[in-house]
């Protein structure tokens, strides 16, 4: 088994993964903020584009010829997480395709035992290996898919992968509304069991 190319084909899926969230949207759904903390779907892929130029092109030494505004030392705070109104659709998307293109020239290029430094780590543990950081970059981009998931079945009730996805059950969305209620049930005689209240939140 190759490893790195296990780890490649997984990093690489998580990425198409996530830009496929975006896909139907209007401006205003792709880029509104959804949660408290203004998560939205545009600027995960931002981020994502972002975080992989840095991590497989400054740590190991191969700068990319393209950095954003955004991505400069005296950026505003959080910049990266979310796209103004001037900054278009296309030119993130293709942003985000030239990080990932630059990032796998990299894969390509060394091995995984190949060591780099990732200055804004603490300094004790700045060392790293490709194969740290191809896991690293696994679990990031997989847990900001994971976020855009939830934020597309918020905005449109699209869920997974879409309709064949192995992965979820085909339910009718009357089956899933009876599936929810259930769960609902279930939750409020455990905390009614457990002597507390349901905090009962609409969402």
């Amino acid at each position: 088994m190759d490893e790195k190319a296990t780890l490649h084909r997984y990093l690489r899926t998580q990425r198409e993964n996530l830009l496929a969230k975006i896909d139907g949207l209007g401006e205003y759904d792709a880029r509104r903020p959804l949660t408290p903390t203004g998560t939205n779907l545009l600027g995960l892929v931002k981020h994502v584009g972002s975080v992989q130029l840095g991590y497989f092109g400054l740590v190991f030494g191969r700068p990319a010829e393209r950095q954003p505004a955004w991505m400069a030392d005296d950026a505003p705070m959080d910049a990266d997480m979310w796209a103004s109104a001037d900054e278009s659709r296309d030119d993130i998307v293709d942003f985000y395709r030239y990080s990932a293109e630059h990032s796998d020239e990299t894969i390509g290029l060394l091995p995984l035992d190949a060591t780099g430094r990732v200055p804004w780590w603490p300094e004790e543990r700045r060392d790293v290996t490709l194969h740290q950081i191809l896991v690293h970059l696994c679990v990031e981009i997989a847990r900001h898919a994971g976020h855009a998931d939830i934020l597309r079945e918020l905005l449109d009730g699209s869920a997974g992968n879409g309709p064949a996805d192995p992965n979820l059950p085909r339910r009718s969305a009357a089956e899933w509304a009876e599936y929810r209620s259930r769960l609902e049930a279930a939750a409020l005689e455990a905390a009614t069991a457990a002597g507390g209240s349901a905090d009962r939140r609409s969402v």
